[in-house]
């Protein structure tokens, strides 16, 4: 991957201050369905030039860079919503697997 990224970022229509960054060459097609589920209908907010020295809001460049490369994409939470979403998410997965298979 090149020192600069052409990303696109989308925001959420289910979730206030939730957005997903991917490469714009790529598009959605790294982002896992179940993802896209809770997501909802990506609307298009931005597209960039991103590097990983690149100020930002509310996320590191760097990481961003990082994640879309090792993932295709990159998922910034609302503030404050890491540790509910979180739980949220293993009572999901418990749920799912009670016996944790």
């Amino acid at each position: 991957m090149s020192d600069k990224l052409l990303c696109e970022i989308f925001k959420s229509t289910r979730k206030d201050e939730m957005y997903l960054y991917v490469d714009k060459r790529q598009g959605l097609e790294s982002v896992p369905e179940a993802l896209l589920g809770s997501f909802g209908k990506p609307q298009p907010v931005l597209t960039m030039i991103l590097t990983a020295d690149k100020k930002l809001a509310r996320a590191n460049a760097a990481e961003v860079v990082e994640a879309i490369a090792s993932q295709g994409f990159y998922l910034q939470m609302p503030p404050g919503d890491e540790p509910h979403l979180l739980t949220e998410h293993l009572a999901q997965q418990r749920s799912q697997h009670p016996t944790g298979e």
